[in-house]
């Protein structure tokens, strides 16, 4: 990934907040027809390894498990706050004329080691975990046990666990650090009023 230094985002608070706020993220694979994507709810331990832990899980007529081979490498791709910036909304814009479009976005590309797990009770801890976590906002949490145990068991069956030992994690925030304080104040206001508000209070400098 191409990232100018002023773009790069190194702090691994920040890259954790992107994988936790945005956890639907595209798994990269290569197999002997190329390379695949999957798009994966992943659940994250930041302390296991060096890196960090991913968790997910996947159907087992999903060929993924068995294309890609324990020790594979693989890429997860999280993508955060995005939109599109208009240059009518810098101040500078409208004195010299020198602006164009562009699209500001967070991005985490986490490099790993892929591993299968095709046991019952490994799939059946990640269902749980993830299940606890976005359920967790809900008035009357759905959990496994509010249905027959047979029918969880046989559901559990048909997937297969998957977890991505991650090697590095690699950042790219594209928030106008290039632009004047005033135009980025300005980008920043706009998108704020368009609904924006994520990618606005990120775009904001610091006090």
């Amino acid at each position: 990934m191409y990232i100018p230094p002023h773009f790069a985002e190194t702090d691994p608070a920040q890259l954790h907040r992107v994988i936790r706020e945005h956890p639907l993220g595209a798994l990269v694979t290569q197999g002997a027809d190329g390379f695949d994507a999957d798009h994966l709810p992943f659940e994250f331990d930041p302390d296991e390894g060096a890196h960090g832990l991913l968790l997910a899980h996947v159907a087992r007529s999903n060929t993924l498990w068995q294309r890609c081979a324990s020790g594979s490498p693989a890429m997860v791709i999280f993508r955060g706050a995005q939109a599109y910036i208009s240059p009518s909304w810098y101040p500078t814009k409208h004195e010299a004329h020198r602006q164009v479009p562009t699209w500001n976005y967070e991005v985490v590309h986490a490099h790993g080691v892929l591993s299968v797990h095709d046991d019952e009770r490994f799939v059946r801890r990640i269902v749980a975990r993830l299940t606890r976590r976005h359920e967790a906002g809900e008035p009357m949490p759905w959990k496994m046990g509010d249905s027959a145990p047979e029918y969880i068991d046989s559901l559990l069956r048909n997937i297969v666990g998957i977890e991505v030992a991650l090697t590095s994690l690699v950042g790219k925030f594209k928030l106008s650090q290039n632009k004047e304080l005033r135009d980025r104040a300005g980008a920043a206001d706009a998108l704020q009023a368009r609904g924006s508000t994520a990618l606005a209070e990120r775009m904001r400098p610091a006090d």
